[in-house]
């Protein structure tokens, strides 16, 4: 546990895509600070895993298979973590196609439409629904925090990746959108937007290093500091946006790159 004030002691976070990667960052980070955690992912079996490292360091959690594409899956969600907890304070939108679940690197024209609409379902509609989800719970418990997840890569409109960028552009708008609608029910909607993040599984050590060769020479020379991203750099902004120190901020997007973006 941290020292001093646990920033998020007794709140209830559901953490879509929780159990690996950068979702199990956010898990971990924010189970340190107090939270009861919901792991929300389609893998239940590495989502239970996750969950019962949070109880052996005396934290509660709860595991759920999630499939974020489907709005009674989402429902479902919503609804078990209100029946175990009584209530959800974060939601945070982590779960989307592009690590765990790779997409094709193509340009537009050669784009299969049928990609396109499973990343758009997955990244895009699936944030809109766990935000539906949660918010029938959140107005009436008298607020909540909901923290989305963009990415680096619309500011720059990385080319041949145009369903993932394009999807990830569609939930800052989200994000705005609902930071409008959603203030008079005290519910901030703020976006994290990370760089390019060495996520991948450590334990597939030849997969790993690929990865991490490929960011450390096109990535991180273009960084203000020059290091690997790791999904521990992540959960500091996380957890700021989950507490109540960012309770008069609504409706941002914070990118976490390491200098890359500067907006």
């Amino acid at each position: 546990m941290g020292e001093g004030r646990l920033r998020l002691k007794d709140k209830v976070v559901i953490i879509t895509g929780g159990a690996q990667g950068i979702g199990r960052a956010y898990v971990l980070g924010m189970a340190d600070e107090g939270a009861k955690i919901v792991v929300a992912d389609i893998n239940l079996d590495a989502g239970e895993t996750t969950a019962r490292d949070i109880r052996a360091k005396g934290t509660e959690a709860l595991a759920l298979k999630t499939d974020i594409s489907s709005p009674e899956s989402t429902q479902e969600m919503a609804k078990k973590t209100v029946d175990r907890f009584g209530r959800i304070d974060v939601l945070v939108n982590n779960a989307a196609m592009l690590g765990r679940v790779r997409v094709t690197r193509v340009p537009f024209y050669e784009l299969d439409l049928n990609e396109w609409d499973r990343v758009m379902a997955v990244n895009l509609k699936g944030t809109l629904l766990c935000c539906r989800a949660v918010f029938p719970q959140m107005k009436a418990q008298g607020g909540g925090k909901i923290i989305n997840v963009s990415s680096s890569g619309f500011f720059f409109g990385n080319p041949n990746y145009v369903h993932y960028v394009t999807s990830k552009a569609g939930v800052i708008g989200l994000t705005r959108c609902m930071a409008r609608e959603l203030g008079e029910y005290k519910i901030n909607v703020n976006c994290i937007a990370p760089g390019a993040t060495l996520a991948d599984d450590p334990s597939d050590k030849a997969v790993y290093e690929q990865r991490a060769k490929k960011l450390t020479e096109l990535a991180v020379p273009k960084l203000c500091f020059k290091r690997i991203q790791y999904p521990e750099d992540l959960v500091g902004t996380a957890i700021f946006l989950a507490s109540s120190d960012s309770d008069f901020i609504t409706g941002q997007t914070i990118v976490v790159d390491g200098g890359d973006v500067m907006h």
